[in-house]
């Protein structure tokens, strides 16, 4: 194993992680809400979204970011080397995981393990585990 250190970023990658911890504590504290991006988009189809502007406001703070950052920074170059049926299929499989899953990587890892849930826990384990051998099957499969 060797670390590409032209691409390793532990302060950028602190500050980002340092920041999604206040977003989830502020949420909490003022909102009383989690901070999983599945649970705050599914709401936002299924309520009735302008009684609860802390949702729009946390997506517009999600999807603002990077362009606020884009100002001041040069953005990755992004190659995506999938076809769009497979990152659409990609991403309804990922929608129907958090739906099984009762909620995503962010509410489960970073929400639900911050207040010690068991079920976070499991949740988060699982993700882990099914990611990693999924990627190394993808690559002995792919080459």
């Amino acid at each position: 194993m060797s670390i590409d250190f032209t691409h390793f970023t532990p302060l950028s990658s602190l500050g980002g992680g340092l920041l999604i911890g206040l977003a989830a504590i502020m949420l909490i504290h003022f909102c009383g809400r989690i901070a999983g991006i599945s649970g705050i988009v599914a709401g936002m189809l299924t309520k009735q979204t302008w009684k609860e502007g802390w949702r729009i406001a946390f997506l517009a703070g999600l999807i603002g970011s990077p362009l606020l950052f884009a100002l001041f920074f040069p953005l990755p170059d992004i190659n995506v080397q999938a076809s769009w049926p497979v990152i659409i299929v990609a991403g309804l499989l990922v929608g129907i995981g958090t739906r099984l899953g009762s909620g995503c990587t962010s509410g489960h890892g970073i929400c639900g393990l911050s207040r010690f849930s068991k079920r976070s826990l499991v949740a988060t384990l699982t993700f882990m585990v099914v990611g990693i051998v999924t990627a190394t099957l993808t690559g002995l499969w792919l080459g």
